[in-house]
């Protein structure tokens, strides 16, 4: 996959921010056959200084922002840490809701028996929080907002999963019909707001999702 592929949204001296597509590694992986990825693709071409902040799932596409340099890498991850950014994803999910918006609030933590899943436990977990809200209902899923007040791994599938509306093409989480539903998992970073660490600007970014 070429760098043309990959959207470039925005970009200054300090930050850059791209739509990550699919089936691309935020960071490197630990095996040699992963080395390819979202960073070292942009730092081979003609962005030397990206810094990875935060990533997206290897199937989770959309947009992820990076910056480039230090300082805007310290500030930029605080950010995150305080819970400053504004995330927001779309998702189609299994089934019918009942309601229009609700939160899902269970703990999770990391599976080492079923790696690299991650369960709901609620001895062991590490807090988690989510928000949704129906947007559209069609016959066999419904078009969903997810909006994580937390930030832990797989946090949004887990999550779905636990109330029984998994996400369309999950190969790690969704039952056999969910997961037949969709050729990829339908799950898209479309909102990213955050405030420039150099200009202090508070930005503000949109993605459509590709399904």
């Amino acid at each position: 996959m070429p760098l043309s592929s990959i959207e470039i949204i925005y970009a200054d001296s300090y930050i850059l921010v791209v739509n990550k597509p699919t089936l691309l590694l935020s960071v490197p992986g630990r095996a040699e056959d992963n080395k390819d990825c979202l960073v070292t693709r942009l730092q081979d071409n003609g962005y030397p200084d990206a810094l990875i902040v935060h990533r997206l799932d290897w199937e989770t596409s959309g947009l992820i922002v990076l910056a480039r340099d230090r300082d805007s890498h310290r500030e930029l991850s605080r950010q995150f840490h305080d819970r400053e950014v504004d995330k927001r994803y779309i998702a189609l999910c299994w089934g019918h809701f009942t309601e229009d918006e609700g939160t899902v609030q269970l703990p999770l933590r990391y599976d080492p028996p079923t790696k690299p899943r991650h369960v709901v436990d609620h001895e062991q977990g590490k807090s988690a929080l989510t928000l949704w809200k129906v947007l559209e209902r069609h016959a066999d899923h419904c078009r969903i907002e997810l909006t994580p007040y937390t930030g832990r791994s797989h946090q949004l599938r887990v999550h779905m999963l636990a109330i029984d509306h998994p996400i369309l093409g999950d190969g790690l989480y969704a039952h056999e019909q969910a997961l037949q539903a969709a050729p990829r998992l339908c799950l898209h970073s479309n909102v990213l707001n955050f405030t420039h660490p150099q200009t202090q600007e508070r930005l503000a970014f949109t993605c459509a999702a590709p399904f």
